[in-house]
């Protein structure tokens, strides 16, 4: 004795119940979703820019830059480092540096300054302050990402909803931290992409 089970397509039940709730066809359809956007095969490289007058080379290997009595919003700077095909990439130098809460930098020593190696995950990670602003430019961070055998990428990493990006000349939105407050601290994240084949 043979048993015939009737099969129904998915498509034919949800046509059904869009006709018994008097909706479109279409209104149960699947639709498409992007890629998460966190990192997606053939992400574009991020954007390289000047370091800028203020750069100083043999800075302090440290994960915190804040020094005693040091004023300022504390802020945590953390990302990973990736290929353009979601590879990460461990032991990448990591070098910050950037203007104290007046604007300012240090010329004559390292105080905000300091670099680090990425993790086996490619990750990183600083404890700093948020910089002061000054004549003609907008916040800013200045990072320089550089993993063994390969060419240097120095640029600059920005705040959001800063009234002076817009009248920066060297702000480039692609180049934004998400940021978010966590109690007395700001948290920012900027995942970085480097161009190796």
């Amino acid at each position: 004795m043979s048993h015939r089970v009737n099969t129904v397509s998915r498509r034919v039940i949800l046509g059904a119940a869009a006709a018994a709730l008097g909706l479109p066809a279409q209104a149960f359809a699947q639709r498409r979703l992007k890629p998460t956007p966190s990192c997606d095969d053939g992400d574009d490289p991020t954007p390289p820019q000047t370091a800028g007058p203020f750069f100083k080379p043999r800075s302090p290997q440290r994960t915190s830059l804040i020094e005693p009595g040091m004023a300022g919003t504390r802020l945590v700077l953390s990302g990973t480092v990736t290929t353009r095909s979601c590879r990460p990439v461990p032991r990448v130098l990591i070098d910050l540096w950037q203007a104290n809460a007046r604007g300012i930098y240090d010329n004559a020593g390292y105080r905000l300054r300091g670099h680090q190696f990425t993790d086996a995950d490619g990750r990183f990670r600083f404890e700093t302050i948020v910089p002061g602003s000054y004549d003609g430019r907008t916040r800013h961070l200045h990072l320089r990402a550089q993993a063994a055998n390969r060419r240097i990428l120095t640029t600059q990493l920005y705040f959001p909803g800063e009234p002076l990006n817009r009248r920066d000349g060297l702000f480039n939105p692609a180049l934004l931290m998400q940021t978010r407050n966590a109690g007395e601290q700001i948290e920012a994240t900027y995942n970085i992409v480097l161009a190796m084949r």
